[in-house]
């Protein structure tokens, strides 16, 4: 295993990290001088202008050979009516699974991820959602679907398109 620098808590690890993006892509639209105005936002959940809702949570795509998976943490926009369930039922897995449509674009993939659809499965203690990808021809779904190799885990870690 390779040993990185975790950007949360700046300790190395030994093991292989999870990625994930910090807003979805709308957010970056907002005039930086605006957000604190237009935005209501947190770690887990992303209001924009009241109109655009997101909430955050991982996409597993399996590792062959591997107990574990690689960890992508998207945001995906939800109806009003689904987040404000979310929102009232924060730590429930007993709500959804809600239709989103992938709200980041990942660099990752040469093809765009942008607005692939996607099911959001809430399991409550604590753990952020679970992103399930809707059946399609991208190159995430077949690495969601298929899994990958280690080789090609690290590869994804250190941000290098396919």
């Amino acid at each position: 295993m390779m040993t990185y620098q975790c950007a949360v808590c700046g300790e190395s690890h030994e093991d292989l990290p999870d990625i994930g993006f910090q807003w979805p892509d709308p957010y970056f639209a907002i005039p930086e001088a605006e957000r604190e105005e237009r935005i209501f936002g947190n770690s887990d959940t992303c209001v924009i202008d009241d109109q655009d809702y997101f909430v955050r949570g991982v996409i597993l795509i399996p590792i062959h050979h591997e107990q574990r998976h690689l960890g992508l943490g998207v945001w995906v926009s939800q109806k009003r009516e689904n987040f404000q369930t979310y929102l009232d039922n924060f730590d429930s897995p007993d709500i959804g699974p809600f239709f989103g449509w992938l709200s980041n674009k990942m660099p990752i993939y040469k093809q765009n991820t942008w607005g692939l659809k996607t099911m959001v499965r809430f399991q409550g203690n604590g753990q952020r959602p679970l992103i399930d990808l809707g059946r399609c021809e991208h190159s995430l779904y077949v690495d969601y679907s298929n899994g990958i190799t280690i080789d090609r885990a690290w590869e994804i870690v250190h941000g290098k398109a396919r």
